[in-house]
Formats: structure tokens, C-alpha cells, sequence
């Protein structure tokens, strides 16, 4: 079997390493597989193919910011793009974020339809679904549903400077990605899943498959990272991100500085140096890390893990606590709560401060260790990445035997 993935990176971040992750179980268990990446450097995979050019995603991000196109852009690079896959003929094409300043969404679609290939889509956001945002909880934007409009987004990822084009990137969006015969929806969350079927998608199939991680990196794991920060009898209130912004909640951890107590600490993995400056003494902040193994430490180290997201889709940063055995305490926003249930953490209110304090001082009574067996045992029964990437694996078989005629 011929499999072709395409995706904005490849090996690099949280879409990326999943795509690779798939591509290491297809080459392993003996087919032919490729990713197709539009940005950075690849990592990790021998047959990655690179979409354009520098300066076709430089000149496809003028086109987003200026005219709010985005996804219309790279059309030369589409063109060459497609020419490969032809050569190539896979069996299925994958498809994963298909927005990052690298493809032509009309090119690649109307290759799709005429190809007629077993599609997987993996939707890793709401971008497919919109006029332009990738998330709209925080704005609470109901539009999606019927047309968007007066974009309350339009400054966000993929941001756009000037001009509002939501309504049109909509109702082109719409017609774009409908009417591929063999196409099957993936979301990693229940909650995505639902929204792609009250979404112009719905009559597409939808499955969930939830990420995983990688449980031999990401367990119980001695270490001295409380002796090498003097942290000594510390109670350590962990939070990671890749980007702390607003709506990772980087401000309800400055919020909880000032309230927690003198033998308590917050660590923050993934600020920058600018922000490391507007951190208490009470706040350690720590830049981000490509160190899994350091991270996993990190996450051993500390007494609970804070997801204060005010949009998500199903983060890996709570699967990755619950498997070095850290309980999890998470606002009630997307997908994040689905990997907690009552043993392994707490689900907190939208913004409640005083939720979050009053679930860390349970946490803090009862002791870790009271959590730390089921959170791994969860960790392990539900999202070891080589259980969830199989059923990717599942879905190809089954598709290339349904478009067979098998």
C-alpha cells in the first residue's frame, strides 16, 4: 500500500511529529509512505517532499494578510505538487493541516475529486469549517454555522491586516471541500467531531481517533529538576505550552501567583524571554524545549498540571502529565476535558479562578500519589501513540478494500 500525507510540517510540532508517527508504522509494518510539508525543515522521515518555496509561502502570507486569502495562494507549488502525486499514484491520501501559507485549498481539491482516491482528513482545528479562524470558543462566534461574516477573528492565525473576506472564504471553503466521493473525517476529540456534523462537512463520515504520545519517553521518571531549581519541598503547579498567549491562559497563571500559598510554586514550560520579565518570584519560568526526555522530567517533578485553555482540540500536554502520573486539572473548553475523568484530575469551570485554587488544595491534601497509578494506567490503556496510529493504519486497509470493490 501507497500512502501520501500532506501536512503544513513534517516532524516538527504537534501535527507534524503525528504525521511522521504514522509514517514510521506504515514503513515498519512494510508499505510505501511519504509526507508532503509546505514549511521548515523535515525531521524524521527519508521521503518527506517539500511543497514551493521560501518565497511562495512568504508571497502566500501577503496574500493572508492583505487580502485575507488565505489557502488561495501557491499555485505554481500546488501545480508541481500534484504533478508528483500523479507519478506517485498512493493508494490514500492524507490530508492534515492544509493551511500554513504553503497550498492552493482550489488546485488540490479539484485534483481530489478527479483522482478519486480514499481520502482521510485529519481536521486538527476548525479551519475547514470557517471563513478564516482556526478556533472561535474564545469569541463564542456562532457564524460557521450559516455564513461567516464581520470576522470577530480576523486578527488571529491566519491573520489578516486589512481586509475582511470571511464571507467569501466561506461559501468558496463550502463549495471547495464538498463532493469528494470517498472522503472520511478524523478528529482526535468527540467535541470536533460534533462540530464538523453541525458544520457544512456533516455529510462527510466522521471518526475519532484521539492522539497519543510516545509512553516509553513519557512516564514516571527520577530525576533532580528539584534540586537543581531549589525546589526542595515545594508544592510544584506545572503549566506547558508552546505558546503562552491568551488564550492558553497565560494570564490566569499570573492570576494564581498571587494566591497560591509560600510552600507553592508555578513552573512554566514554553515562555519566551519577554515573558519570563513579567513573572513573579513565586513563577519559574522556563523556555521551550524540544527535550521530550527533559520534559518528561519536568512533568514527574510536579505535584499537578494547570490547563487553563480557552481553546483547544484535544491536547497532548494533559495525555503527557497523566503519563509521568501528574493529575490534571483542566478548564471545561473543547476537547481538553475528555482525557480527565474523576481519578486522574478535575474539570473547571471557564475561567473560574477559584476552581482551579480550590481543585489544586484537594489535589495538595490528598497527596499525588493518590492519582499517580490510575493517571498512568489511563495514560497507557487509552493513548499510547502506537495503539491510536494503528487505527490509522485500520482505516487505510478498509478504505483501499472499499474502493476495490473488495
Amino acid at each position: 500500500m501507497k500512502v501520501i500525507q500532506i501536512n503544513s510540517v513534517c516532524g516538527i510540532g504537534s501535527t507534524g511529529r503525528i504525521a511522521t508517527d504514522i509514517h514510521n508504522i506504515l514503513i515498519e509494518q512494510g508499505h510505501e509512505s511519504y509526507i508532503s510539508y509546505g514549511r521548515d525543515n523535515p525531521k524524521n522521515c527519508d521521503t518527506a517532499i517539500k511543497i514551493g518555496t521560501k518565497y511562495d509561502n512568504y508571497t502566500h502570507v501577503a496574500l493572508t494578510r492583505i487580502y485575507d486569502k488565505h489557502g488561495f495562494g501557491s499555485k505554481k507549488a500546488t501545480m508541481e505538487f500534484i504533478k508528483k502525486v500523479e507519478e506517485f499514484n498512493p493508494d490514500v491520501i492524507h490530508l492534515h493541516n492544509i493551511h500554513g501559507y504553503y497550498i492552493n485549498i482550489e488546485l488540490l481539491f479539484d485534483y481530489l475529486k478527479k483522482a478519486n482516491k480514499p481520502i482521510i482528513w485529519t481536521l486538527h482545528d476548525c479551519w475547514a469549517f470557517t471563513g478564516h479562524c482556526t478556533h472561535f470558543d474564545y469569541t463564542g462566534c456562532k457564524k460557521w454555522k450559516t455564513g461567516c461574516s464581520d470576522c470577530p477573528e480576523k486578527n488571529s492565525y491566519p491573520a489578516s491586516a486589512f481586509i475582511d473576506n470571511s464571507k467569501v472564504n466561506y461559501f468558496k471553503k463550502k463549495d471547495i471541500f464538498n463532493g469528494v466521493k470517498n472522503l472520511t473525517i478524523i478528529t482526535p476529540s468527540k467535541w470536533l467531531a460534533n462540530l464538523v456534523q453541525e458544520s457544512y462537512l456533516r455529510d462527510y463520515p466522521v471518526k475519532v481517533i484521539n492522539n497519543g504520545i510516545d509512553l516509553n519517553v513519557f512516564q514516571s521518571t527520577k530525576n533532580n529538576f528539584r534540586e537543581k531549581n531549589n525546589l526542595e519541598g515545594k508544592f510544584i503547579i506545572l503549566g506547558v505550552a508552546s505558546i503562552w498567549s491568551r488564550k492558553k491562559g497565560f494570564e490566569y497563571f499570573l492570576e494564581l501567583s498571587s494566591r497560591i500559598k509560600a510552600n507553592e510554586i508555578i513552573v512554566l514550560v514554553g515562555v519566551t524571554e519577554k515573558q519570563k520579565k513579567l513573572l513573579p518570584k513565586n513563577v519559574l519560568g522556563i523556555n521551550k524545549t524540544n527535550n521530550i526526555k527533559e520534559l518528561a522530567k519536568i512533568y514527574s517533578a510536579a505535584d499537578v498540571f494547570i490547563n487553563p485553555t480557552l481553546e483547544d482540540n484535544f491536547p497532548t500536554v494533559n495525555l503527557e502529565a497523566l503519563a509521568c502520573g501528574t493529575p490534571v486539572i483542566t478548564f471545561e473548553t473543547g476537547g481538553s476535558v475528555e482525557s480527565i475523568d474523576t481519578n486522574s484530575g478535575f474539570i473547571v469551570e471557564k475561567g473560574d479562578i477559584k476552581g482551579l485554587i480550590n481543585s489544586i488544595e484537594k489535589v495538595k491534601e490528598q497527596g499525588k500519589l493518590i492519582y499517580s497509578t490510575h493517571c498512568k494506567n489511563r495514560a497507557r490503556e487509552l493513548y499510547d501513540k502506537s495503539d491510536k496510529f494503528n487505527e490509522y493504519l485500520q482505516e487505510y486497509i478498509q478504505l483501499t478494500i472499499n474502493g476495490s470493490g473488495i
